[in-house]
């Protein structure tokens, strides 16, 4: 790249290293990420002397060209002047980074590469941070959050997923490793189903589950209707409602996609507190019972009786497809004598 002055106007993202203490801002410009040196210096944590230092010897030992890899970008500083600012892009970052700290550097080139490949594609990559640095959230952050949810929404994930999809899509301050999250995934199956059946998820398996009924209780499983039954299946709360039941866990979670939607339409940026807060108030809305506790049966409590219902079961299970093979085995004899 030649040595022209590039206007201010590009992009602005964020990047987060992995203590999560430091928000640092970077341009995007021409598909690729551009820092200043300073700023190269802020994402390998050394002194910007050893930065230069670096870069130095990356261009007299021919490694990168300079004049590839450098420009000057019109930059606004804190004192309101303008300034013509040399900044490096992605492959002299890179370049520095394996000489500095190569673990580092492999962070910031995975982050990199996803989010590059999302403005190659779409154009933008979704900036959640700008908004919590005080920044102005625009409308290419709603048309990305529209098209989240669209995907969503066609998946094939189960329900409830699909709920808890939305919750990591939409929330702007989504961090997975916080309280509100861990108090959202918590309570969200439990709520779905307390809302369609009257029980925890725990109570629906512990209830439900019986060696003596067809398929266990099941009404569907990974290998149904024809395969058989395994044990990793008998511990999901939805593999033992009914047709209709099913059909109320689909209508609420088209309820939360089409609340979802609605908002980022209406561009209202929503928080993790904002979904926990909402959850109540749709099932609400659906006039649907709220669940108030954890409920009366543990997880626990109810893993252990499907697994001795599901050794119980298993035998006549084991028998019914040994009966099942010798009667194909049979049939394909006398077909072929």
């Amino acid at each position: 790249m030649d040595n022209k002055i590039i206007a201010s106007n590009n992009d602005i993202i964020f990047y987060k290293k992995n203590n999560g203490d430091t928000n640092i801002e970077l341009m995007v410009n021409g598909e690729t990420l551009w820092v200043s040196q300073k700023t190269m210096a802020e994402i390998f944590d050394i002194d910007r002397t050893v930065i230069t230092k670096h870069l130095k010897n990356i261009f007299n030992e021919g490694e990168l060209q300079k004049e590839q890899v450098c420009a000057k970008f019109a930059h606004t500083a804190n004192d309101g002047k303008t300034y013509n600012t040399e900044f490096y892009n992605l492959d002299a970052i890179i370049s520095v980074g394996y000489r500095v700290n190569s673990k580092k550097a492999t962070e910031f080139r995975i982050w990199a590469t996803k989010i590059l490949n999302s403005y190659m594609t779409k154009g933008f990559a979704l900036d959640d941070e700008r908004f919590l640095k005080g920044g102005k959230v625009n409308q290419k952050y709603f048309d990305e959050l529209l098209e989240r949810i669209k995907v969503i929404r066609t998946s094939e994930r189960m329900a409830y997923q699909k709920i808890t999809d939305i919750f990591m899509a939409t929330s702007i301050d989504y961090d997975k490793n916080s309280e509100e999250a861990y108090t959202f995934f918590k309570i969200v199956q439990n709520k779905l189903h307390f809302a369609i059946t009257g029980h925890t998820a725990a109570e629906l398996i512990y209830e439900r589950v019986d060696a003596d009924k067809i398929n266990m209780g099941l009404t569907t499983w990974k290998e149904a209707p024809d395969g058989m039954i395994y044990k990793y299946d008998i511990g999901v709360a939805k593999n033992y409602l009914n047709e209709d039941e099913l059909k109320k866990l689909n209508n609420l979670t088209t309820l939360f996609l089409d609340y979802a939607e609605a908002m980022a339409e209406e561009e209202q940026v929503m928080t993790m507190k904002d979904w926990i807060n909402e959850t109540d108030n749709l099932l609400k809305f659906r006039k649907k019972e709220i669940l108030k506790n954890s409920g009366k049966i543990s997880h626990k409590q109810a893993i252990d009786k499907a697994n001795e219902e599901y050794e119980k079961f298993r035998i006549k299970q084991d028998e019914q497809y040994i009966s099942s093979m010798d009667e194909m085995y049979k049939k394909y004899l006398e077909e072929n004598n």
